[in-house]
């Protein structure tokens, strides 16, 4: 789903048949004029989605861009200024925060955990762990603040984890089946195995056809020996029972990549505020 069409489900969700609280209390030729600031210190996103938002509402909305995606906001700063009918500004409101609170909380929290990395080669990926319909939105967030976009989907890469192995037999039946599979459907998409302790992960490096191994629940210090034990051949990926205390202990081992789920499930809208102007 695009980020209009997201944007476009929004308002219905939230409009139905009418603003009816500004349609009752505000004249239909009211002019109005309102300020977006920021009231917490943060990494602001959204900017560009909530004014989809406000022109999708009514094209005539004027928007006065002050701060701009991935700029750093301190409580009190202005982010935009909106002027035009009143009644469309209080209409979009809403919905136009939602998405720009929640963006910024992601972006935010994305930033501090790619700034624990600084100086290493680590790259801090995200997950599918999203909310419903809105995964474009909150991985161009998690963008924003720093880190990587994993997978889109379940169709832009193949990603085999424990259930998958278990089903299909093992590590070893799991990826030749995967490779056929490939083979026989003209795909071309990489491979990514998940292993779960150093027997799996000689398994899958004996078997090869992969692209990346994630190593999932290792210790720092399992997840050094693994990495040493890779040694390049393939991509490496850490998961599991990584926090923002612990991942530079995790990236200094020398892993190529961080997957995260927290970034996008675990998050903190940051707050912002309209307030019109009088």
């Amino acid at each position: 789903m695009t980020i209009d069409e997201i944007v476009k489900q929004a308002l219905i969700e939230d409009l139905g048949d009418g603003d009816h609280t500004s349609l009752a209390t505000i004249p239909d030729s009211a002019f109005g004029k309102a300020q977006l600031i920021a009231k917490q210190n943060g990494i602001l996103a959204g900017v560009d989605v909530a004014i989809k938002v406000f022109k999708a509402v009514d094209t005539g909305i004027q928007v006065e861009i002050i701060k701009k995606d991935g700029n750093i906001i301190r409580e009190g700063d202005p982010v935009l200024v909106v002027e035009g009918n009143a009644q469309s500004i209080l209409s979009a409101e809403r919905t136009a925060l939602n998405f720009i609170q929640r963006m910024s909380g992601i972006a935010t929290f994305t930033y501090k955990m790619v700034r624990k990395l600084e100086g290493l080669k680590t790259k801090i990926l995200d997950t599918r762990k999203t909310t419903p319909v809105n995964r474009a939105i909150e991985k161009m967030a998690v963008q924003i603040g720093g880190g990587h976009n994993h997978r889109f989907g379940l169709y832009d890469m193949i990603m085999i984890k424990d259930n998958h192995v278990d089903f299909a037999g093992g590590i070893t039946q799991a990826i030749m089946a995967t490779n056929e599979y490939l083979s026989n459907n003209n795909k071309d998409l990489k491979i990514e195995i998940e292993v779960r302790n150093f027997q799996e992960l000689r398994e899958a490096m004996e078997t090869g056809g992969i692209d990346r191994i994630m190593l999932d629940n290792f210790t720092p210090e399992d997840l050094l020996m693994a990495v040493q034990i890779i040694n390049h051949e393939y991509e490496t990926e850490a998961s599991g029972g990584i926090t923002i205390e612990n991942i530079r202990e995790y990236a200094e081992t020398g892993v190529d990549f961080i997957s995260v789920g927290a970034l996008t499930h675990q998050i903190k809208s940051l707050d912002l505020s309209l307030k019109a102007i009088k």
